[in-house]
């Protein structure tokens, strides 16, 4: 029998190539795709959603989000992603499924995403402008503020979208995109972007 040897890849190894992009001059729009992360799905079993926001607050010292909006931690991020449900977005190994499953037995069923997503980093003076031509969120900066977060589509696509804390002045939105649609939707930001101008840069870590 042939030996096989898997190797963990990027969804955006081929589309990725850092660079400059669209419209000449300085770039409206900034990507970037951040790698490395652990990412944990946290879904209350029927009438245990009380159960799973004590253990979250007991595992992560801060209640998990149960409305729209992203929660930083030390060394993670929580993120809403539905009725009675959050993503745990961290590196380093801490927050496993294999380290949080004690942590939630029977509240919360748990799926690992670490490798079924892609995380997409997108900042700018035309970020908003960008964004806007693929979803229908107000992300005006009154209505989508720093921690705010959707569970939303984009390009008929179903992605996690929360901003995060500015950059220079500028809004910064992350993206998270299942990794069978990654490709596809990574070409019609770029193509939405393109008139702006676009700075891709090379494939980052999770900070």
């Amino acid at each position: 029998m042939a030996d096989f040897s898997w190797e963990v890849r990027s969804p955006l190894d081929r589309a990725l190539v850092a660079g400059s992009y669209g419209a000449q001059g300085d770039a409206g729009v900034s990507l970037t795709e951040i790698r490395n992360f652990d990412l944990v799905q946290v879904m209350a079993r029927r009438g245990k959603a009380g159960e799973m926001a004590k253990a979250a607050q007991a595992r992560f010292g801060i209640a998990a989000p149960e409305t729209p909006k992203a929660v930083d931690i030390a060394d993670a991020t929580m993120i809403w992603s539905g009725p009675d449900q959050f993503l745990v977005l961290s590196k380093g190994g801490k927050h496993t499924i294999e380290a949080l499953a004690p942590v939630f037995v029977g509240s919360a069923s748990l799926s690992d995403q670490s490798h079924a997503r892609a995380l997409i980093g997108i900042s700018g003076e035309k970020a908003r402008a960008m964004l806007a031509k693929l979803s229908s969120i107000d992300l005006h900066p009154d209505v989508f503020g720093v921690g705010a977060a959707a569970a939303t589509s984009m390009d008929h696509t179903s992605v996690t979208l929360w901003r995060g804390g500015d950059h220079d002045g500028q809004a910064v939105f992350n993206l998270l995109v299942f990794a069978t649609f990654a490709e596809s939707l990574w070409h019609t930001i770029l193509d939405s972007a393109a008139e702006y101008g676009v700075t891709i840069g090379h494939s980052e870590e999770l900070a």
